[in-house]
């Protein structure tokens, strides 16, 4: 007998319409519930904002749970291990969560004509958020007035019109405002090098950063004068590929660059290509081919290491605390990442974990041991969060609250076969 299909009774634009303005309503005011849970999860775990715990070197002193300001002046602070159990729940990271939770206690304390529009549904959360990313370091005065300026109107602001608003308010309520922000601009300057990214690019790096404008005047002056002496040697490069290869080389003594290159290929011997999957010492690198590995491996002063290849299920063991060198390589490529849920943090930067503590009995073995980030460590040494091993690749957290939550990172784990 056929199976017979229901027939879809036709649906007029009209009403069609009318349902997505419900959803749209439906949507704006879950998010805006959502915004209020963040705030009464921080009320319900406040922590009093007192001076950093330093040691007798002056160094801070970060073990157990510590005080988190996550507002402007005048917002309440909370438990810092208290973020991590939200943004699991939400399923954010930790870092999302406190972003989060920051803005809700932000708006509700510093800028409440825009909390209320939140909650009544006349605002989105996203726009308010962006507000209080320019006001958390502004005076209490600052972030009053710019709460009464955009109220009325803040449906209709763009960002730029959020951020002269701010601009203005800071001016007129501290006098003071304009050099604060500049030196806070000066504090601002970094350069960033993400190694990290190198997979997103086909092994190209990303480089970004704010300088001073002398030092800027400086490395330009720099890399312009690199450029011309690469132009000499290999003439058929554009300028931006000598700008870049003169950046990797500033440092050099004379013509040699000093360089060690710590790749670790990935091929499987079934495979008949010359494509190999390639991680550095800061995280995969992506694909690229034996050519490319053989280019970087032939420049000159470079040091090229060689490491044997690992089996990522062999139960390795040792009778002491501290892992072995094997151990942690093979805890790293098993878990390319803090295994705590949602963290994205590369293993290579990660604390060795013992699952079940070493002093409770926990064997230093392939078995008992992940690779967790400094701040997630802290969180399942000192603030009640447990885990078991479900597999190679696969955990169970528990919050201290009783929840579970599953962080697969199977589809991360580097194949052995």
């Amino acid at each position: 007998m056929a199976a017979t299909q229901t027939p879809t009774a036709p649906t007029s634009p009209s009403v069609l319409l009318d349902a997505a303005a419900e959803q749209t309503r439906v949507a704006l005011m879950a998010e805006a519930e959502r915004f209020s849970l963040a705030l009464r999860w921080a009320h319900a775990h406040p922590a009093p904002v007192t001076d950093a715990v330093v040691d007798e070197l002056g160094d801070l002193v970060m073990y157990a749970d510590q005080p988190a300001t996550l507002a402007g002046e005048g917002a309440p602070g909370m438990s810092e291990f208290a973020v991590a159990e939200f943004a699991t729940a939400c399923g954010l990271s930790t870092y999302q969560g406190r972003a989060l939770i920051g803005a809700a206690l932000e708006a509700h304390h510093r800028l409440p004509r825009l909390w209320s529009k939140v909650m009544a549904g006349d605002v989105a959360v996203w726009k308010v958020r962006r507000v209080t990313e320019q006001t958390h370091r502004l005076p209490p005065g600052a972030a009053a007035e710019v709460d009464t300026v955009l109220a009325p109107v803040i449906g209709t602001c763009s960002y730029a019109q959020i951020e002269k608003t701010v601009a203005a308010a800071a001016a007129r309520v501290d006098d003071e405002h304009t050099e604060m922000e500049r030196l806070d601009r000066w504090q601002q300057q970094h350069l960033e090098v993400r190694l990290d990214a190198a997979a997103l690019n086909g092994g190209l790096v990303p480089v970004s950063g704010l300088l001073d404008y002398p030092d800027a005047l400086a490395l330009e002056a720099r890399l312009k004068t690199g450029a011309a002496l690469l132009g000499d040697k290999h003439p058929e490069l554009s300028l931006d590929i000598r700008r870049a290869m003169a950046a990797g080389r500033l440092g050099a003594t004379g013509d040699a660059v000093s360089r060690e290159v710590v790749v670790y290929t990935h091929h499987e011997p079934d495979q008949t290509h010359d494509i190999l999957d390639v991680e550095g010492t800061h995280g995969r690198l992506g694909h690229t081919t034996i050519e490319q590995i053989a280019q970087w491996c032939q420049l000159a002063g470079t040091k090229v290491t060689i490491k044997p290849v690992l089996e990522l299920d062999a139960e390795l063991s040792v009778d002491r605390y501290e892992p072995s060198a094997q151990q942690r390589e093979q805890a790293i490529l098993t878990c390319p990442t803090c295994v705590f849920p949602g963290c994205s943090k590369s293993a290579r930067g990660c604390d060795l974990d013992h699952i079940t503590a070493y002093a409770q009995g926990g064997k230093t073995t392939s078995w008992n041991l992940a690779p967790l980030c400094r701040y997630h460590h802290r969180l399942k040494t000192f603030g009640h969060w447990t885990y078991r091993r479900l597999g190679r690749a696969r955990f169970e957290w528990t919050s201290p609250s009783g929840k579970h939550y599953l962080a697969d990172l199977t589809h991360k784990r580097r194949r052995t076969r």
